[in-house]
């Protein structure tokens, strides 16, 4: 995750913040404002009404949602769904194609059964037999958009929470835009696109979070303009049983989560929503084969791998030039 914006104002327009919950975890907005610009009440509202609307339609944690409406009905039916849903539906379906299978927005019933998921009841290791009939409702082919309807084949449960933050970051820094905002920072759940400036010319500045379960640390210190960050790691949401560490991010293909030494994954690119799905994906994928996704795909990633009890990072030279070089 993200540890913090490091900000400073000056002299002119003024800088302005505001923040609040949202998903189960919080927002917050900076941005500078124009002498002639919206009243800061009235762009909070603007803010709030599209996080309310991602909730709506995308929380698993709210029975009356649209997604858990759909995951609540039986194999081989069709529910219609509100246009972004069918967007991310297919973002999901680029991403696990990509991936060959490794990301897959329907690990729902996986995270239940290995105790990471909202209908979960304790964290530990499913027998073999349980993980089989599981594996058999998980699986991005067995979804169908029919129009504007989502069908399933199978008694899939699709979860948006590797994707929903950063498309309700890039749906804010759209609003802000068209109010006449073009500096700003927004961040949900950790998921933030910075453009701009701040009001004395500098740069919107992030701490990247060290990988530690005990404390935050700032591993690194970045400037971006106009670009999406997104960080995923494993030492937020795991348990360790018989010696063996098991985090909340999981290879569809296997049902299992991922056991590679890669702490932690982030990600630069011009959407919010892009970073935040390939962040998680590259983070499955592991040091050796994320990386060269990565490089192929010409993707700007800071990696954090586990090396004995210490951290390493490596970078390459699209995060570095998109970041403006070592910052400290």
């Amino acid at each position: 995750m993200l540890a913090g914006v490091l900000s400073g104002c000056g002299s002119g327009d003024s800088l302005e913040r505001f923040d609040g919950p949202t998903m189960g975890s919080h927002y917050s907005i900076q941005y500078v404002r124009h002498t002639a610009g919206p009243d800061p009440k009235t762009v909070q509202a603007e803010v709030e009404n599209i996080l309310a609307e991602v909730d709506r339609q995308f929380s698993t944690y709210r029975s009356d949602s649209d997604i858990e409406r759909f995951n609540a009905s039986p194999a081989n039916s069709c529910q219609p769904m509100p246009g972004p849903v069918l967007e991310l539906i297919r973002v999901g379906e680029q991403l696990s194609a990509q991936s060959d299978g490794s990301f897959d927005l329907t690990v729902e019933p996986l995270l239940n059964l290995w105790g990471f998921g909202p209908q979960s009841r304790a964290e530990k290791v499913p027998t073999a037999e349980a993980l089989t009939l599981v594996r058999q409702r998980v699986g991005h082919g067995h979804l169908r958009i029919d129009d504007d309807r989502l069908c399933k084949d199978a008694a899939v449960e699709v979860d948006f929470n590797s994707i929903a933050a950063g498309y309700a970051v890039d749906r804010i820094a759209a609003r802000l835009q068209a109010l006449g905002i073009d500096s700003y920072l927004a961040e949900a759940t950790g998921e933030l696109k910075a453009v701009g400036r701040k009001p004395d010319g500098s740069a919107w500045r992030i701490a990247l979070e060290e990988p530690r379960d005990d404390r935050q640390v700032a591993e690194r210190v970045i400037e971006v303009n106009g670009y999406g960050v997104s960080t995923s790691g494993d030492y937020r949401r795991y348990f360790e049983q018989d010696g063996v560490r098991y985090s909340h991010a999981f290879d569809a293909r296997t049902g299992t989560p991922v056991l590679h030494n890669l702490a932690s994954v982030t990600v630069i690119h011009p959407s919010a929503l892009m970073a935040d799905g390939l962040s998680t994906l590259l983070l499955i994928l592991g040091p050796e084969r994320g990386w060269d996704y990565a490089q192929k795909q010409g993707i700007g990633v800071f990696f954090v791998l586990r090396d004995g009890n210490r951290f390493v990072s490596r970078t390459n030279d699209a995060f570095e030039r998109i970041s403006g070089g070592k910052t400290q």
